[in-house]
């Protein structure tokens, strides 16, 4: 029975230090320190990394429950909303001024509207292998992977293209499109040697160019592929749509030209 009340404790205590990890981002963003937003962004990373350990503890030991959904949704918004919103504006909005802030204000609340909606879809109407909008831990990813990819790069950061990018995040948040989710894959073998693959691309890509260039790649395919897929469904469904349309009609002709014919039997009779 202890053990049991242990393992219902584990998956939490992922997700408080996914907390801690965003309350030291919060801090770091806050503070004038040289370099200080480049550890922000790695301990936004950080908190990334156990978001994704607590829900697949939690479902390895069996022990999900609504208490641990909702405090993970708690949890997402510090480390994943107020934390890379501060980031954001203190590393490039600042100098817009009210604009910038607001920009960083619509981030957290379409991240906040984005989790109170898949808590509401979760125990509504689920979609199996789908989050429907772009996840808000992926969201702080394209902040972390901006800002890592600048300290590469060097510089100041461009103000109003950050600004644009960090609006279309956050319309993706809270849109319709439907990006993929790892959670319920099981590892076959066949997937566990692709898995080994890519991680070993992963590993070579890192050891030949920077880390932090990497990771900025890897965030912003996964953002760019629930819009690629997107357009490849919308697609399928006009074709679809095309082809019931015009088998519709043919049968609507072929129905014209039978009606003919018994007019014809009529008369002839």
């Amino acid at each position: 029975m202890r053990l049991r009340k242990a393992l219902f404790v584990l998956p939490n205590l992922f997700t408080v230090s996914s907390i801690f990890c965003g309350l030291y981002a919060l801090s770091l963003a806050a503070s004038d320190r040289e370099g200080a937003f480049y550890q922000a962004a790695i301990a936004i990373l950080f908190a990334v990394i156990f978001d994704a350990v607590d829900g697949r503890v939690a479902r390895l030991t069996k022990t999900q429950s609504e208490f641990g959904m909702q405090l993970d949704s708690l949890a997402d918004v510090v480390s994943f909303g107020a934390a890379p919103a501060l980031l954001l504006y203190r590393w490039a909005l600042a100098p817009l001024g009210f604009p910038g802030l607001f920009v960083a204000f619509l981030f957290v609340a379409c991240g906040a509207l984005r989790l109170a909606r898949f808590n509401v879809l979760a125990n509504r109407r689920p979609t199996p292998g789908f989050f429907v909008g772009l996840p808000i831990p992926a969201a702080a990813g394209v902040v972390v992977a901006l800002v890592l990819s600048h300290g590469v790069a060097g510089g100041a950061p461009p103000a109003w293209p950050v600004a644009m990018l960090a609006l279309v995040v956050s319309a993706l948040m809270v849109s319709n499109v439907r990006y993929r989710t790892f959670k319920t894959v099981r590892l076959t073998r066949r997937r566990t040697a692709l898995l080994f693959l890519a991680m070993g691309a992963v590993i070579v890509s890192a050891a030949e160019f920077q880390p932090a260039v990497v990771v900025a790649a890897l965030i912003m395919a996964y953002v760019a592929s629930g819009l690629a897929e997107g357009v490849v469904v919308f697609g399928r469904r006009r074709v679809e749509r095309r082809r019931a349309r015009i088998a519709l009609t043919a049968l609507g002709d072929e129905t014209v030209e039978s009606d003919e014919d018994d007019e014809d039997d009529d008369d002839f009779a």
